[in-house]
């Protein structure tokens, strides 16, 4: 059994770096990664697949729900970090890192908010993982990937979590405490075509 954690297809908006709205769907190049994940899932064998509610996450979820036949249950937890008023604002727009530490988007999620959420996002899916009596599949975005593995799970020692994650990459973590990831931030799936992944944060 295993958790697999994988952010999801390629979006206009990230491509183009800026702050995505809930409603963004799939580039088509996003639907073509959403795909070939669902391909390498479907071979994995996966049993159960939760998502965030946005809609990227979802119609990267749908594609591996479609590939696997597993049952889809969305978890408004897994959202990407809220940014709020920002959000369909360019990156380099902010006048400042919208990703420091200090920096609160008016109307959004403040850091230390966002790390809650996804500690709370982590026990619902370690919850879930335990029940499916299978492989899990998390769909998710990339800052929660990142936040997952610097404070949830255990690391190889000298390995670290990557700052950018690729779209559609794959982090498979062992099912129970300590949560060791044996893969990380894989986007091998992509690579066979000349399809190398964007990476971003949102």
């Amino acid at each position: 059994m295993a958790i697999y954690v994988v952010r999801h297809g390629e979006t206009r908006l990230n491509a183009a770096r800026v702050f995505q709205r809930p409603e963004t769907p799939l580039s088509e190049r996003g639907r073509q990664q959403a795909q070939r994940l669902a391909d390498r899932l479907a071979a994995l064998g996966v049993s159960g697949i939760v998502s965030s509610d946005l809609a990227r996450a979802v119609e990267t979820a749908a594609a591996i729900g479609t590939a696997t036949g597993a049952p889809l249950l969305l978890e408004p937890l897994l959202r990407e970090r809220d940014f709020g008023d920002i959000r369909g604002a360019p990156y380099d727009s902010i006048g400042g890192d919208p990703f420091a530490a200090d920096y609160a988007p008016p109307n959004g999620e403040t850091w230390t908010v966002f790390y809650a959420r996804v500690a709370a996002a982590w026990s619902r899916v370690a919850a879930l993982a335990a029940a499916t009596g299978g492989h899990l599949a998390v769909v998710t975005h990339g800052l929660v990937c990142r936040a997952l593995v610097e404070r949830h799970v255990a690391l190889v020692p000298g390995s670290s979590a990557p700052v950018l994650w690729g779209n559609t990459a794959l982090t498979e973590i062992e099912p129970t405490p300590p949560w060791t990831v044996r893969l990380l931030a894989c986007t091998a799936h992509l690579d066979d075509d000349g399809m190398p992944s964007a990476t971003g944060a949102v």
